[in-house]
């Protein structure tokens, strides 16, 4: 079992940054993708970044193509912690932000957290 807790959310002005976290406990080491979905009210999930791993290493990084060059996702493996660096935000990425844990060979995650809420103002 895996338990992930996202934080770091908030309310910020178009232009802004955020960083999200995400702390996994449990058999995260079993697990080899991570990354965030969100969805905004009225809309569908949507997956923002994912990252696969091979071993404790980096395997491949995907962005959906509205964040690229503004996002970045990443972990510290010394704290099992998944982070997603938000820069130059726009009021179009307000959501809820879900972190998520996928198991090898599943299509989808299999474990998520319980979401924080980002807003940007304009």
């Amino acid at each position: 079992q895996v338990h992930l807790v996202e934080s770091g959310g908030g309310l910020v002005q178009a232009g802004g940054s955020l960083r999200l976290s995400c702390a996994a406990s449990g058999s995260i080491r079993a697990t080899d993708k991570m990354g965030w979905y969100r969805q905004a009210p009225g809309k569908q999930r949507e997956l923002v970044a994912t990252i696969r791993f091979h071993g404790s290493s980096v395997g491949s990084i995907y962005y959906t193509d509205s964040v690229k060059g503004r996002f970045t996702i990443y972990r510290d493996n010394a704290d099992n912690t998944l982070y997603l660096q938000m820069n130059s935000l726009k009021p179009e990425d307000t959501a809820v932000y879900y972190c998520g844990a996928g198991l090898p060979g599943a299509a989808e995650y299999d474990y998520w957290g319980q979401g924080t809420q980002v807003t940007v103002s304009s």
